[in-house]
């Protein structure tokens, strides 16, 4: 799969812009603010309708106008699509398919992305919510139809809490209020919040084993064997395998609010290690609370069980959502737990070692994306580094570009030629004050000239 034309039209600062693409890699190239993650933004956006920089696509829009207009040609299978997006200030999207209008959702699955960003690292050191927004994008590129659920979702959410809310101020107040609407509320987010998390659970237990792999490849820490350099992005002394754990793998496990006490601890670092005391690992405890996690995550890809559990815990917890005036129960209280050997990621991990697990994570989803790609022979999904090598230390810079130069398409911005590591050739183009001109390879000026 790859983006062999772009054009846009008042998206960002580009009044116009006209781009086409080969294979391999294509490397922006400007300073700061002059508009090279401007490009790059738009070739996701056709992806997941959504940007990595900010959460309201007005911004999208070029400043004085109405509205901004992203297109692209894309190949895949040997069969090239048109996807154009119309994004309107203050109006739902229009899309149009090889010039013919349709709905916005229909061009998802169309084309995938994985975006590789500065801001990946509230990946692991941010809220719940960036670890919830990943999981998301990647659903959503794996099944396009989950866009509807995750909108109707919200909007239930919405409506719920606000009738919380209404309940408990007439509650202080002192007086009753029939709370018979919250169970027409309750449905509808049982029957979509259940769907939202079997797709979290079936992308995490996908996500697994791809992201142990990949932080080893990025991080070059080989597990309890060694062999890893153990350079970070500050310069200190790297993986301490007495801080790592037993193998120093990333693991990362789902944590559902929907899961009660009775089916046993949530994931927890030390314990899937099998830390039973400050010095004590016990093998055979962590291969038995492995085994249970897993388990209750197959248990969680059943969308009928999740639901009558969402249920049952919303009417569970309904006093407290009444009181408090805000919904305990579902998906959008849910969170990603990423952990290095027996201690959580969050809080511990140093900044190279956050890094390389930020890396990790987007690697897997690219991985997990391209392995189902591979099913229906549409080829890779298109790779997107934005300013991304300027952070890493040599050593993480020349693993990535190794790892990423496999697949079939990589955009990156750079502020000089320098940030681009050498592994990398492919082509160049040169970014400036709002323009984009593609640089001549050596070799191709005529002898004329």
């Amino acid at each position: 799969m790859r983006v062999t034309d772009l054009a846009l039209n008042d998206f960002r600062s580009y009044r116009e812009l006209v781009l086409t693409f080969d294979r391999g890699v294509t490397a922006f190239v400007g300073r700061n603010g002059q508009g090279k993650t401007n490009i790059v933004e738009a070739i996701a956006y056709l992806a997941t309708f959504s940007s990595h920089r900010v959460a309201a696509d007005t911004a999208l829009v070029r400043r004085g106008t109405g509205g901004a207009v992203v297109r692209a040609k894309v190949r895949a299978a040997d069969r090239d699509t048109v996807l154009e997006v119309e994004i309107v200030s203050g109006r739902a999207n229009r899309a149009r398919l090889d010039r013919h209008p349709t709905r916005p959702r229909d061009l998802l699955g169309r084309l995938a992305v994985v975006v590789f960003a500065p801001e990946d690292l509230e990946l692991v050191r941010g809220d719940p919510s960036a670890r919830r927004r990943f999981l998301d994008e990647v659903i959503v590129q794996l099944r396009p139809r989950m866009a509807e659920v995750r909108t109707r979702y919200d909007r239930v959410l919405r409506q719920r809490v606000a009738l919380l809310k209404s309940a408990g101020a007439a509650a202080r107040a002192g007086r009753s209020m029939d709370l018979s609407a919250l169970d027409v509320w309750d449905e509808q987010l049982a029957e979509a919040g259940a769907q939202i998390i079997a797709a979290r659970a079936d992308l995490v237990a996908r996500l697994r084993p791809h992201v142990a792999a990949a932080y080893r490849e990025v991080s070059g820490y080989g597990g309890a064997s060694g062999g890893g350099d153990g350079a970070n992005t500050n310069g200190e002394a790297g993986a301490d395998p007495a801080f790592m754990g037993d193998q120093g793998d990333a693991r990362i496990d789902g944590r559902y609010s929907l899961v009660g006490a009775e089916d046993g601890p949530q994931p927890d670092a030390a314990v899937l290690a099998g830390v039973t005391g400050p010095d004590t690992t016990d093998p055979e405890l962590a291969a038995r609370q492995r085994a249970a996690f897993e388990a209750l995550e197959s248990d969680l890809t059943d969308v009928d069980r999740n639901a009558e559990r969402l249920l049952a815990a919303l009417q569970e917890a309904r006093s407290k959502e009444v009181e408090r005036g805000v919904c305990l129960v579902g998906p959008h209280r849910d969170d990603l737990a990423l952990a290095l050997g027996t201690m959580p990621a969050r809080g511990y991990a140093s900044h190279g070692e956050s890094w390389s697990y930020a890396l990790a994570l987007r690697l897997a989803s690219w991985r997990v994306l391209r392995d189902a790609a591979e099913e229906t022979g549409v080829g890779d999904p298109v790779l997107v580094l934005d300013d991304v090598f300027a952070e890493l230390d040599s050593r993480r810079r020349k693993r990535l570009a190794t790892m990423v130069a496999e697949a079939e398409q990589v955009f990156l911005t750079a502020a000089v030629d320098e940030d681009v590591p050498d592994e990398l050739g492919g082509a160049r183009v040169d970014v400036s004050a709002g323009s984009a001109v593609p640089r001549e390879a050596p070799g191709e000026r005529d002898d004329d000239d």
